[in-house]
């Protein structure tokens, strides 16, 4: 059984390197302050994509991904490590946008993509830690979904079944196609890029990014229509303006607050049974466990 499927796949600032500097006056991410890295759940899900294309011939993966123009490293990452091709949302129109927005305009992007059997995407991003995106285009699709997913273990007949990590055990599922999945990082690793891929799609760009190229490279793309990346903006997705970007979003940042943790006091113990004693009494004492 061949499959079509669809990744949500989203470029991240990286939040292990968070400075004063993170955050605009407006309340929303300063993006060019910090270093963009592909989503590590979503990585996870682009492995169970990969996982199945490997077990069902004929199956195809295609990522979609929403943000700014450089956002289009995102897709060629996926190709580098198997998928088929990708799209790119991109607008000024899209900026600025919360959860809600978000996924009306992927959902919009899914329905012009036409048919699918799998929608699979990261249980949440580093940069939001919401987890709603996922579940939210699968509401506004009218399709089922299964959410914190660790393994998809087979699809046969129209059905997919899941294994599910939960706070506390596992359980595993059966439901029908069409359906979105959100994984979870306890999923296995995605696989590294593969060489001959890197070759093959090391040139792959989006219009803009072609405009952008001081080179004529019109030949290369005209007999290589694999490294056209596709590009679409509001118009495109026959999205409506007052849904999506900051006029979509209901969420508001009233206020932002930046913290500096410093370390005031320090205690250095040996490793000894009384010391260690000592310390496990303090850290009861004051809560900090127990």
């Amino acid at each position: 059984m061949s499959l079509k499927i669809i990744v949500l796949a989203k470029q991240v600032p990286d939040t292990r390197n968070v400075g004063k500097d993170a955050m605009k006056a407006d309340g929303t991410v300063n993006r060019a302050a910090l270093p963009a890295i592909f989503n590590p759940e979503d990585l996870n899900a682009l492995e169970q994509a990969l996982a199945l294309k490997e077990k069902h011939p004929g199956t195809t993966v295609h990522l979609l991904t929403m943000g700014p123009g450089r956002a289009a490293d995102i897709i060629r990452e996926g190709l580098y490590r198997g998928a088929d091709g990708g799209i790119l949302l991109t607008d000024r129109a899209f900026a600025g946008a919360d959860t809600l927005a978000t996924s009306y305009a992927l959902a919009c992007a899914i329905r012009k993509l036409g048919e699918y059997d799998l929608i699979i995407c990261g249980r949440q991003a580093i940069d939001g830690d919401t987890a709603q995106v996922g579940p939210q285009v699968a509401e506004k699709l009218g399709i089922s979904q299964i959410t914190y997913a660790e393994e998809v273990q087979s699809v046969d007949a129209g059905k997919i079944r899941v294994k599910r990590r939960l706070e506390r055990g596992v359980e595993v599922v059966e439901a029908k196609l069409p359906i979105l999945i959100t994984v979870n990082g306890t999923a296995p690793e995605c696989r590294p890029r593969n060489a001959k891929l890197i070759q093959k799609y090391k040139y792959a760009k989006t219009v803009t990014e072609k405009q952008n190229m001081n080179v004529d490279y019109t030949d290369l793309f005209d007999n290589r229509p694999y490294l056209n990346l596709i590009e679409w903006g509001v118009a495109d997705v026959n999205a409506e303006l007052e849904q999506v970007g900051l006029s979509g979003s209901p969420t508001k940042v009233k206020k932002i607050e930046n913290v500096v943790f410093q370390a005031k006091e320090s205690l250095v113990i040996s490793p000894s049974d009384r010391d260690i004693d000592i310390l496990m009494y303090d850290l009861i004492a004051n809560h900090t466990i127990g």
